[in-house]
């Protein structure tokens, strides 16, 4: 039985037609909802405030309202607590329903119809500093102020150097993110193992490299390197300067997704880049 809900709510989209939906389903089973202070004033008096350490303590599953973004962060927010994701925009990965399956959804779940996905994040060491991300940590040139030089170690030896717009380290969720947009190839959730991607390479060997997690992994921006900052799942952590060494770890499980077996990862994938339907040879042949 689900006793508390925890809701992540997308920062500019109108959520109130959907907190309604699942405020009314909570009371009829006497489950509380609750929402971090600063996103449920937007919810009408209908949602509990509580902290973001208060979140993952109270919730027994955590709602996710909005889209991949919001996903990514209900997993930093919420732990190893189970997370639903509904999307409320464009289509993406990880969102598991739409907003008029919601009901049923919760039912499912209630009921116990429904399995967890596990899915690994990644953990960047630099100096005293973890930073953690699910889809990628990035080092990335600032404009303006030539390329990123990073050379990538492995097993504690250098292994290449890439000069490039940015270097990518993704997880497998996030190689249809980030990567993929810098050329790298789609890996499947259910593979471990970390993705290096060079955006936009600049040097002789320009290739995407995948690495178990088993194997030690680090980056070293180079002496000569352009101005460089760190990015996690987008977002800015900070300049880093030539010379840092930066080791990446891979954290299996690090959250969990909840499938109710509606579509397969591939099926998403499908949909999302407009797979069916694509060119054949024929189309080519005049």
């Amino acid at each position: 039985m689900i006793r508390a809900i925890g809701l992540v709510l997308h920062p500019r989209r109108d959520c109130v037609p959907v907190i309604e939906t699942i405020t009314s389903w909570a009371r009829a089973r006497q489950t509380e909802v609750f929402g971090l202070a600063e996103e449920v004033v937007r919810a009408n008096g209908l949602v509990k405030p509580v902290t973001e350490d208060e979140l993952p303590e109270r919730a027994d599953l955590i709602v996710s309202l909005g889209g991949d973004g919001t996903m990514l962060r209900a997993f930093r927010l919420g732990g190893r607590i189970p997370v639903l994701g509904v999307n409320l925009g464009r289509l993406g990965f990880l969102a598991e329903v739409d907003v008029p399956e919601l009901g049923g959804a919760l039912n499912a779940i209630d009921d116990h119809r429904f399995t967890v996905e596990t899915r690994s994040g990644l953990c960047a060491t630099m100096g005293d500093q973890d930073i953690v991300a699910f889809n990628d940590i990035a080092l990335v040139r600032v404009p303006g102020q030539g390329m990123t030089e990073v050379v990538l170690h492995v097993e504690g030896h250098p292994f290449v150097e890439y000069a490039a717009d940015a270097v990518v380290v993704a997880t497998p969720t996030g190689s249809t993110a980030y990567s993929f947009a810098a050329g790298g190839p789609i890996v499947s959730p259910r593979a471990e193992g970390l993705l290096v991607t060079p955006a936009a390479p600049h040097s002789a060997f320009n290739r995407a490299l995948f690495l178990s997690t088993s194997e030690k992994l680090a980056l070293e921006v180079a002496p000569g390197s352009g101005e460089v900052a760190l990015e996690a799942d987008g977002r800015l952590v900070g300049p880093v300067q030539p010379g840092t060494m930066i080791d990446l770890t891979a954290l299996p499980g690090a959250a969990r997704v909840v499938r109710l077996g509606r579509t397969t990862f591939y099926q998403r994938t499908q949909r999302k880049f407009r797979l069916i339907g694509s060119a054949t040879s024929e189309d080519f042949i005049c």
